[in-house]
């Protein structure tokens, strides 16, 4: 059974498909050279992904680490039209340490006044894993961009000028299509690093929707299938070849305070975000920041990410644009 795939580019801009197995055996897949002509392919067969790409037999060996060596790995899925790829995600959803959640419940108990955004995850404690057929809490929801905010592995992070901090959120995020008759399909899953500005949003939590207007970086493989209950890995900063920073983070449902499907069902019940044809990346949330115990980070620092039983891991510089139209005031002219 296929459980992984990979985009990548031969040395001429030729894209291809490779289909990952548990041990890493990575072939060819025959009858798609892109995620998304692959899902289309399952999608008009009444198929699995898996299926769909064994439609044909698998073709040539590739080998999937010296690929990442020699950047030839993209990120896991893309759209020819960017505006057609929607990243979006939910934050307080994961449960964090033991210690920090008891705090949070003797605060609710005593009666002492609560930020929204305690609030917010405590809501989701309580009613964040409805019964089957139920509706659960609603999670915090934002926006981040389209298709061209999306990197792969070994691509820079790239803050705006104007941004105040650039740093990592180690997540897990699914990946789905719209099919013609606007159901949402979820193609897998994959790591990701959805970058964010923290000074921003530290800054007040009503500017979290300009803090995550960011580059996200995706994990070199998107893992078909249901994600583990339980999602162990780790998240680093190295500066100058050396790690300055490591930190382990957990997610997966057993880990998380509201359940997958609950946070599938509150983005994919609005009209909009079923579009035929449309692809949606979802950010699932973390509980594990640098910037939360104090670090900072720097231009050139070099953010890594991995996780069983994801097989790569996604490592991205961190970078910063040259100033440019958001720096100085933008003047609007009329028509």
């Amino acid at each position: 059974m296929v459980l992984r795939f990979v985009q990548l580019k031969e040395q001429g801009g030729t894209r291809l498909l490779a289909a990952v197995n548990d041990a890493g055996l990575a072939r060819r897949v025959e009858v798609a050279d892109t995620l998304l002509a692959l899902a289309q392919a399952a999608l008009a067969a009444g198929a699995t992904l898996a299926e769909a790409a064994q439609a044909h037999p698998l073709a040539a060996e590739i080998d999937i680490p010296a690929a990442l060596a020699q950047g030839r790995v993209l990120a896991p899925i893309d759209h020819p039209d960017p505006a057609h790829l929607i990243l979006t995600g939910t934050g307080l959803t994961h449960l964090g340490s033991a210690e920090g959640r008891d705090k949070m419940h003797k605060a609710a108990q005593a009666g002492e006044q609560l930020t929204d955004s305690m609030r917010m995850f405590l809501m989701g404690v309580e009613g964040g894993r409805p019964a089957a057929g139920a509706v659960g809490a609603q999670p915090e929801w934002f926006y981040k961009g389209d298709g061209s905010h999306v990197v792969g592995h070994g691509a820079p992070l790239t803050s705006p000028a104007f941004a105040q901090d650039g740093g990592e959120e180690p997540e897990i995020a699914g990946v789905y299509i719209i099919g013609p008759d606007g159901s949402p399909y979820r193609l897998g899953f994959c790591l990701a690093n959805e970058f964010s500005d923290h000074v921003i949003e530290r800054g007040n939590y009503l500017w979290l929707a300009h803090s995550k207007l960011r580059q996200a970086a995706l994990g070199p493989e998107l893992l078909t299938g249901e994600l583990p209950a339980d999602v162990r890995g780790a998240s680093k900063i190295l500066r100058g070849g050396q790690v300055v920073w490591e930190k382990p983070f957990l997610s997966g449902e057993a880990n998380m305070s509201h359940t997958i499907a609950n946070l599938e069902h509150h983005h994919f019940k609005y009209d909009l975000f079923r579009k035929p044809g449309d692809i949606h990346v979802h950010f699932f949330g973390t509980a594990t920041l640098s910037f939360s115990e104090g670090f900072q980070t720097q231009v050139g620092d070099v953010f890594e990410i991995g996780a069983a039983p994801f097989l790569y891991p996604v490592s991205n510089p961190l970078a910063q644009a040259p100033k440019g139209i958001g720096d100085k005031p933008v003047t609007v002219r009329s028509l």
